[in-house]
């Protein structure tokens, strides 16, 4: 015998808002006028470092932002707690997660992870001679790589902020970390001695995500991919 229809039989079935992650801090601002160009404009306490809310309406009913440190956005996407997000390409070098994909470069927050050491000895040593070397850096795994790739042991002491006291107080002899002007390196005595990779930032995807809802996140990334184009014309 077929179960007779009920009110909650006949109700719509909701769809929970797909989330987006984005850094804290200093690419929020360009964050918000890339998503202003793709139509997506978040709840206006979303840039106020004061409210003590993470989690955001927007004027798209189906899309909800969250606000989260720069390096916990990919593993926010990573692991399925966002559906997507922007974050720094030295995050995706960091963790090199296989389940977030990076379909584009949204070209804002440009910088460099470059290795830097103190004016006063720079280019004193010949860095192909060293076999071991320890670097201070909030990169580790990007740092080892690095360093690797030149037949170097790198000794990493694991730094979240104030990176350029490191070699000055005996922490390390050089470090590894994002420069953009150069001031703060500059006014602690240090300079650039090499650029390991270009940074910006990436619209990234989780691959679940993409798999099961392929027209939601696909519309997200071409509202991205037109606003990126509009800028260009």
């Amino acid at each position: 015998m077929t179960a007779p229809y009920t009110a909650a039989a006949l109700e719509p079935e909701v769809t929970a808002p797909l989330i987006m992650a984005l850094p804290k801090g200093r690419i929020l601002e360009q964050c918000g006028e890339v998503m202003a160009r793709a139509g997506i404009v978040p709840t206006p306490d979303y840039v106020d470092e004061n409210t003590r809310h993470m989690r955001f309406a927007t004027n798209d009913p189906n899309l909800d932002v969250v606000r989260v440190r720069s390096f916990d956005v990919a593993t926010f996407v990573a692991f399925g707690a966002a559906h997507i997000g922007i974050c720094g390409s030295d995050v995706l070098m960091e963790f090199d997660y296989s389940e977030v994909y990076a379909p584009l470069d949204l070209r804002i927050a440009k910088c460099r992870v470059c290795v830097a050491e103190p004016a006063a000895t720079a280019g004193s040593d010949d860095p192909s001679r060293w076999s071991r070397i320890r670097v201070a850096s909030k990169y580790p795994n990007i740092t080892r790589r690095h360093f690797a790739s030149r037949g170097v042991q790198a000794d990493i002491v694991e730094l979240n902020g104030a990176m350029e006291l490191a070699p000055s107080l005996g922490l390390s002899r050089v470090i590894v970390d994002l420069v953009d002007s150069g001031r703060t390196l500059k006014a602690n005595g240090l300079v650039v001695t090499e650029t390991i990779a270009e940074v910006s930032s990436r619209l990234i995807v989780n691959r679940t995500a993409l798999k099961t809802q392929p027209e939601a996140i696909g519309a997200l990334i071409e509202r991205f991919r037109s606003a990126l184009a509009s800028t260009q014309a």
